[in-house]
Parts: structure tokens; sequence; C-alpha cells
């Protein structure tokens, strides 16, 4: 790294008081603070809200505590908005949403279950309902053709999400990206760092390779780089956050880095407050000037 252990230090430490007072940092986007004012600052890299990592909360809970992190982005899980809402509910969740100052970037991960119109088109129909304009999926690669078909209807992006050693089908970013490569381009990955460094592959160089295909990103750390029983406290594992973060800068990536946090169910908020906290300080560090 170029980013010097001192500065590093210090720009991290920095990030962690704007998380916890509301100072600002380079790294941090449009933010709605508890008394409903804004605050814009420079946006290195969009950081958002995977809501599965609020799972064991209600809708209007996991809101505030998104707010509470300091991010207007959120990728909604079925527990915040069940796939058997109707479009009233659906109309009704995503006006609830974007008035607490939220911005749905996604919905997922959604499993397409049955390679069948019916099937694929209800998930879309979701989707468009709900305002996410991007799918994070997983299915059979037999059905990806015709999910690639209804991307196209509904206009809206499919991020195919790999799971690691346990997934048959999209192990790592480059079983996916097989299948995608040459499709419509709103077909791409979501790229899970944690299942992806498990496959023992290099999740910066897959990162680069997956180039504009990349879509969307979960974010989260292990302390063994095998493991996933070793998830912790992003900062406190072995994945290679400046180095992710410097190769998505280069690269220009403008979708989101969404925490995806599965530790902690039942009280995820600190944890949570210090990944944030050390994401920024990674992004504030490399902002910094160098010398």
């Amino acid at each position: 790294m170029s980013v010097s252990r001192r500065r590093f230090v210090k720009t991290t430490a920095a990030g962690a008081l704007g998380a916890t007072a509301g100072i600002s940092s380079p790294a941090r986007g449009a933010f709605a603070f508890p008394g409903g004012e804004r605050e814009e600052a420079a946006e290195a890299l969009k950081l958002g809200v995977a809501s599965y990592s609020l799972r064991e909360f209600p809708r209007a809970r996991a809101i505030e505590m998104t707010r509470e992190l300091r991010t207007t982005y959120i990728n909604l899980k079925s527990f915040h908005l069940p796939y058997e809402a109707t479009p009233e509910e659906l109309a009704a969740a995503r006006r609830e949403i974007e008035a607490a100052g939220l911005t749905i970037v996604g919905g997922g991960t959604i499993t397409f279950e049955n390679d069948t119109d019916e099937d694929v088109r209800k998930y879309f129909e979701y989707a468009r309902g709900a305002g996410m304009p991007l799918i994070v999926a997983t299915s059979e690669p037999a059905t990806l053709p015709r999910i690639e078909r209804f991307a196209k209807q509904y206009d809206i992006k499919v991020a195919i999400h790999n799971h690691g050693p346990e997934d048959q089908h999209f192990p790592s970013p480059y079983d996916a990206l097989g299948h995608v490569k040459d499709m419509d381009p709103r077909m791409g990955l979501c790229i899970d760092v944690g299942h992806t460094v498990r496959t023992g592959t290099d999740v910066v160089q897959a990162i680069a390779d997956t180039g504009p295909r990349l879509l969307d990103m979960h974010a989260k750390d292990l302390r063994d780089l095998k493991s996933a029983e070793s998830q912790c406290i992003i900062g406190e594992g072995a994945m290679p956050f400046p180095d992710i973060f410097r190769q998505l800068q280069a690269m220009g990536y403008s979708g989101c880095v969404n925490l995806e946090y599965e530790i902690d169910a039942d009280d995820p908020l600190p944890g949570m407050k210090q990944s944030f906290a050390y994401m920024r300080g990674v992004l504030a560090g490399l902002a910094a000037p160098q010398g």
C-alpha cells in the first residue's frame, strides 16, 4: 500500500469519530440526520447496508438503524419487504423508506427457484413495485437466459451473488462471470468478498477481472479467510479492504458496497458502526495527500 500506517491509523480514527459524532469525512455521501437535516460531502464509494444484517428487527426499526449508520443506501431483504406484499403494500413501504431519507439500491438475495416465466416475472414485479433498480440473485445457470429477458423487459439490473465453496453453481465470481459475460449489460455480479476469499480466489483480482459486470458488492470480514465461522467486525480480520477499495476506485465502480453483517444478529449495531468507521477511515486514508 501507498497509504502510510500513521496516516491510515489517523484517518481511521477520524472515520470512527465521524460515525459516532457526525463529523464529516471525505468518504461520506449525503446523510440524513435524526433532526432531518442533510449534509453533503464528497463520496469516494457508496457504502450501504444489506438489510439482512438487520433481519431480527422489523422494517421501521431497520430504517432507524440504517440512519444511525449515517448511510442513505439500503439493499432490502424479504424480511423487511415480503415477496407476498401487494402492489399497494410495496408502494407504501417504498414511501416509508424514502421518507426516511434512504435510497433503495436493490433487493435480495432473491432465489429464482423455477425456470418459468411466471416465477421469474413475480420477482421482477416485486422489484419494480418496490422501486428496486437491481436484484441480487441466484438461480440455476439454465435459468439465466430467461432472467436476462426479463431484465431487459423491466430495465432492472441483475447481480448474480456468489456463495462460496458450498454453492454448487456460483462459488466464486468467476463461475458467475462465465455465464453472464456475453449477456445484456444489465446482467452482472454481486461479489461477496467473504464468500470469494473462502474459495481461495484473489478477491482484488476478481474485482478487476469482473470490470463493468460488477454491479453490487457485499462487504464482510473474516479472521480466517478460509472460515465462514470467523466473521468479525470489518477491520478486525484479514480482508484486504484498502486494496479492494483502491481497485474499485481505479475502475470507476459506481455501484454500492453494502455491509452484510451476519454476526451479532440480536445486537448488530455496535459492530456495524465500527465496520462503517473502519471502511470510511480506509477511504479517507486513500484520499489523503501522499508524502
